[in-house]
């Protein structure tokens, strides 16, 4: 390029910067009201063209939809047999979605107006189409990446969690029914059904000291379990180390459903092997391990140590691995003996590598379906209540569901339980150590 040139190109961007240099930014945010007249306020045609473009088709595609799935959310309907209350809060639920993807385009909208018109107010020049295009990839394209995954958990995850949480707040069972019914919605007198009428009052709180215990009894029981055979196991004066812990992990490779079906056979009060061949021969008595309420929540926690601990044997086992030996000929030499060892050493290392997944399986336990629905669908039954005896919470929710057809109770004790969980794991990871940076732990 020659002097010439280079003269004509810097007095063009003078002049450029001259004509922007009273440029309002509050004007073009203004025009991008209607989206895409703020960006040809802005000289940025094209920009303005797919904004308006695609503010247009969304109004024309979605218009309708969305005006009837607002009016069916919070009406639900108002003729029976022809509105379906379910759909229409369906419906409504997606209504609200488009509106959040349309809120979100729109801020955009106003803040690309905006910005662009700082930018020429300030002496940047308008960019031609490449430069837009290549700017545009260079900032959205994590954006198109993540884009994808994010509509599909909105769609797959959050849309079906919303559907769950808006049962919980109508009349829905089986004596009020879509289509031939339509739902009303009630508030909260489904959460205060359950802590008011003596039924569900006596249930409810039943139902969850039960799934309380279970979850701590049963969850401490196979991690206690599974940290003591690791640590005996890794002992030095252990010799045939693969082959015990082959045998320690065989309960964790049978499939959980194949050994809770046959434990429910092993401990049926008629023929159960453990009755026939252990109790009875030895002990001349026969217990009523399906019968009555106690023994059967028993026989559900040894099962459930017996399934669980050997995933807790196998987590243990390679963290005891990685303890090296200098520490504890240190704590000898200091004159420490295998308690002080264990609780100055052994437990604090493990229970930092493996503090999440304990959590984890508390929560797990908390939430375990199969094994009291396998082994004696929550009975046996109780007196004055519409739980079993051992029925958790989970499980409790399921009969409701599937057996009473009390939908909206469900879905108010799933929320319970939803928030329960949320709670617990959220204080119990932001207190746990190996979450936290290694330098800011003191």
């Amino acid at each position: 390029m020659d002097s010439k040139q280079k003269n004509n190109s810097v007095r063009k961007e003078n002049n450029n910067n001259h004509a922007f240099s009273n440029h309002n930014p509050k004007l073009a945010l203004a025009l991008s009201i209607i989206p895409g007249l703020g960006q040809f306020y802005n000289r940025r045609f094209m920009k303005g063209t797919i904004f308006l473009v695609l503010a247009a088709a969304f109004i024309i595609v979605f218009a309708d939809f969305i005006d009837i799935g607002l009016w069916g959310i919070f009406t639900l309907g108002t003729v029976p047999g022809r509105d379906h209350s379910l759909q229409l809060i369906i419906q409504g639920l997606v209504a609200f979605v488009l509106l959040a993807f349309a809120l979100v385009f729109y801020f955009v909208n106003l803040r690309d107006a905006y910005k662009d018109a700082e930018k020429l107010r300030q002496g940047y020049s308008v960019p031609t189409l490449a430069e837009s295009f290549h700017n545009t990839y260079d900032k959205t394209f994590p954006y198109f990446l993540v884009g994808p995954g994010l509509i599909l958990v909105i769609f797959a995850v959050i849309l079906p969690l919303g559907f769950m949480l808006s049962l919980a707040f109508v009349n829905y069972h089986l004596r009020n029914s879509p289509p031939a019914n339509l739902l009303d919605w009630v508030g909260f007198d489904n959460f205060v059904s359950l802590a008011t009428t003596p039924m569900w009052q006596n249930t409810f709180i039943s139902v969850f000291s039960w799934t309380i215990i279970w979850t701590l009894v049963a969850t401490t029981l196979q991690i206690v379990l599974g940290l003591f055979l690791a640590i005996l196991v890794n002992d030095k004066r252990i010799k045939p180390k693969r082959t015990i812990r082959t045998i320690l992990i065989l309960p964790w490779a049978v499939p959980g459903f194949v050994s809770i079906l046959i434990f429910a056979a092993m401990f049926n009060d008629g023929f159960g092997a453990i009755n026939r061949q252990i109790m009875e021969p030895l002990f001349n008595v026969s217990i009523p391990w399906l019968t009555d309420v106690l023994w059967t929540r028993v026989a559900l926690i040894t099962i459930q140590v017996w399934l669980g601990f050997p995933f807790v044997f196998a987590l243990f086992s390679g963290v005891l691995t990685s303890i090296s030996d200098d520490w504890y000929e240190a704590a000898t030499v200091d004159g420490a003996n295998r308690w002080q060892k264990f609780k100055a050493i052994t437990f604090p290392h493990v229970m930092f590598a493996t503090a999440p997944l304990m959590i984890m399986q508390y929560t797990h336990n908390f939430n375990n379906f199969n094994i009291i629905y396998l082994f004696n669908e929550g009975g046996p039954a109780v007196r004055g209540q519409n739980a079993g005896g051992t029925d958790i919470l989970i499980s409790w929710v399921y009969s409701l569901t599937f057996s009473q057809q009390n939908y909206s109770i469900a879905a108010a004790i799933s929320m319970i339980i939803g928030l329960i969980v949320a709670v617990f794991a959220f204080f119990q990871f932001r207190k746990t150590r190996s979450f936290k940076e290694e330098g800011k732990v003191y």
